[in-house]
């Protein structure tokens, strides 16, 4: 007998997933596929499983693939020892009330309430989240902080605060899910799902969601990596270029002459790119309006703002708000 199968539950961990429309399939997966690489390599049921949505039935990822769910029950006896909200594309704007009051109700009868991906924006409605470390995908950290200010956001992969778990999606369940294998049934057992997973190292709780400007930008000259840090710090108040130079230790004609060199544009250029990304991320995933989206990105007018826009997307802003509106709801 095992280390891990001589120390673990009976009856096993109770895990029930929450989809809601256009959840990540690939935040689903990473959620689940640990727990049950655990089981079998432990030759034991540790952990025990169900998926849930509002309505029971098929459910629809945002990648259209299907999932069968049961129906959603509050009061089921015995409670989950842990609840996961899984979401995806629309889950920022996801609002229903009866399933607020399902998971309130959850977490009074004791479950653990844990969040995927945009799953923590639901949670955060639900009142679920007040007075806990959160986090949610980075896509979303800037929507969701103005959405709820009160709350203390992180920037790292997952939180565990207490009897709150929210998670960055995508594959960063994978390392909440090994933490709480490690802490549940020791390292050796983590370490073997790792392994089984082809996964490398598991990732610390802290480590950031997203690559470092370097790798993202591709760029490696020391003092463009520095500009490129210096413009993502000041998206809202942008600086001149001259400004961004003297903070890099470059003059103004030399920063010009390393961006057209190594990124093929004018750091002008690159930096309104910036910028025209951040809003199409606040667009899409946000309820501001588009005059706060233009002002929280730098334009001082919201006809410049449209214009940068359309150039750069090929769409008006108002009219990428409308298609994420739609795409939100286009799920059953």
């Amino acid at each position: 007998m095992t280390a891990w199968t001589e120390s673990s539950p009976d009856p096993p961990e109770r895990i029930a997933i929450v989809l809601v429309p256009g959840f990540s399939l690939m935040a689903y997966a990473s959620t689940l596929e640990p727990l049950r690489a655990a089981n079998r390599i432990a030759e034991a049921e540790l952990y025990a499983w169900t998926t849930w949505s509002l309505g029971g039935g098929p459910m629809r990822a945002s990648n259209e693939v299907q999932v069968l769910t049961e129906v959603l029950d509050p009061a089921v006896d015995p409670v989950p020892d842990l609840v996961v909200v899984c979401a995806g594309l629309g889950g920022e704007r996801h609002r229903d009330r009866r399933l607020e009051a399902a998971l309130r109700l959850l977490a009074r009868r004791g479950a653990r309430m844990a969040a995927v991906s945009t799953g923590s924006f639901l949670l955060a409605r639900a009142g679920l989240l007040e007075g806990y470390r959160c986090t949610v995908h980075w896509e979303y950290i800037e929507a969701f902080e103005r959405a709820f200010p009160q709350l203390e956001v992180v920037r790292g992969l997952y939180v565990i605060d207490r009897d709150r778990l929210t998670c960055a999606g995508g594959t960063a369940p994978i390392d909440l899910m090994l933490e709480l294998l490690r802490r549940r049934h020791g390292p050796e057992l983590a370490a073997r799902v790792t392994d089984e997973f082809v996964y490398g190292r598991g990732r610390e709780a802290d480590e950031p969601q997203r690559l470092a400007p370097a790798f993202r930008h591709r760029i490696h000259h020391p003092a463009l990596v520095r500009a490129v840090e210096i413009m993502e710090r000041n998206l809202e108040r942008p600086l001149s270029t001259a400004a961004v130079a003297r903070r890099t230790g470059l003059s103004a004609r030399q920063l010009e002459r390393l961006f057209k060199k190594h990124v093929g544009r004018s750091p002008a250029r690159f930096y309104l790119d910036l910028r025209l990304e951040r809003a199409r991320r606040l667009l899409r995933g946000s309820t501001l309006s588009v005059t706060e989206v233009a002002f929280a990105c730098g334009f001082e007018t919201v006809s410049h703002f449209a214009r940068c826009y359309r150039a750069r997307f090929g769409l008006r802003p108002s009219e990428e708000r409308r298609e994420a509106a739609t795409a939100a709801v286009a799920a059953p």
